[in-house]
């Protein structure tokens, strides 16, 4: 069985994403790892390199004109995928503030093994954990996804859909299997400076210059206050980005108590709670019973 890993990337070090430590937690599972490296200002071009002999990068540009729904990274998701060896199984995608803990290496493999001649399965779907503030806490409300499709069977009809959030094949939702990994999403855990810049430059890819302008002010801190809800986090993060974590420069401390809902989304949020049911939930896949 071969596998490729997939991502892309640019301005890791102007944006302090963690793409080092995601790359690092994916490849003891590949057998190669594409990764798109948009044209950058810093060092990210090096940092992904110096990986190993497993990485293959493509160079490439991105298109900064499309500026509807975040396009532009779907772009260069389609970039990545369509690098990857023609005799892979399976295709591994992880984003740059994405991580796999160790401790799921052997359910993914054995999932990928166990799917990997069922044409009926096209790709496998995790369980998310989202980060927010620190390493502390993870968002637990209505505004973060809970699944999400990271490991896809390769094909020429498939494509990254809509923002880079998950695929679609000919237009049409994959048919996947839910396993018993996670990614560990730290998109919302760096300095607030940071985190500033990184929104500034994540919103570029949805709206005006004068929106973002009306939006955000760059001199400033990013404020973590704003989440509505939080939660403690007690589990043991994946190695690859342990030394990022004993490296953390900034304190965020919040009463997870403190809720900021109005009627309609606290009693969605305790149904959920009570249940595990999420109403309304969206699903960009077809989960295919067990």
């Amino acid at each position: 069985m071969f596998v490729s890993g997939f991502s892309f990337i640019r301005n890791a070090e102007k944006l302090d994403y963690p793409v080092r430590e995601a790359i690092r937690s994916v490849l003891p599972l590949v057998d190669e790892m594409v990764v798109a490296v948009g044209e950058s200002n810093d060092n990210t071009r090096d940092w992904v390199f110096s990986l190993g002999d497993k990485i293959k990068i493509v160079d490439t540009k991105w298109d900064d004109s499309l500026r509807s729904g975040g396009r532009a990274l779907a772009e260069e998701t389609n970039k990545a995928l369509s690098a990857v060896n023609p005799k892979s199984d399976w295709c591994i995608y992880i984003q740059a503030d994405e991580c796999l803990h160790q401790n799921d290496y052997e359910a993914i493999r054995a999932s990928m093994s166990l799917y990997s001649d069922d044409p009926e399965v096209e790709g496998l779907l995790f369980n998310y954990l989202h980060f927010y503030g620190s390493y502390d806490y993870v968002g637990d409300s209505r505004s973060w996804y809970r699944k999400e499709v990271r490991i896809v069977k390769p094909h020429p009809q498939l494509k990254s859909y809509k923002d880079a959030q998950g695929f679609r094949k000919s237009d049409k939702k994959l048919k996947v299997k839910a396993i018993d990994a996670t990614i560990y999403h730290y998109g919302w855990v760096r300095h607030p400076k940071f985190q500033m810049a990184k929104q500034l430059e994540a919103h570029k890819l949805w709206h005006s210059d004068r929106e973002i302008a009306q939006k955000f002010d760059p001199e400033r801190d990013f404020d973590y206050s704003q989440i509505d809800s939080i939660d403690h986090f007690d589990g043991e993060h994946p190695e690859a980005i342990q030394n990022r974590i004993a490296n953390m420069n900034w304190k965020f401390e919040r009463d997870p108590k403190i809720k900021r809902f109005g009627l309609k989304k606290r009693f969605l949020y305790l149904w959920e709670k009570l249940t595990g049911i999420r109403i309304g939930e969206y699903k960009n896949y077809i989960l295919l019973k067990s």
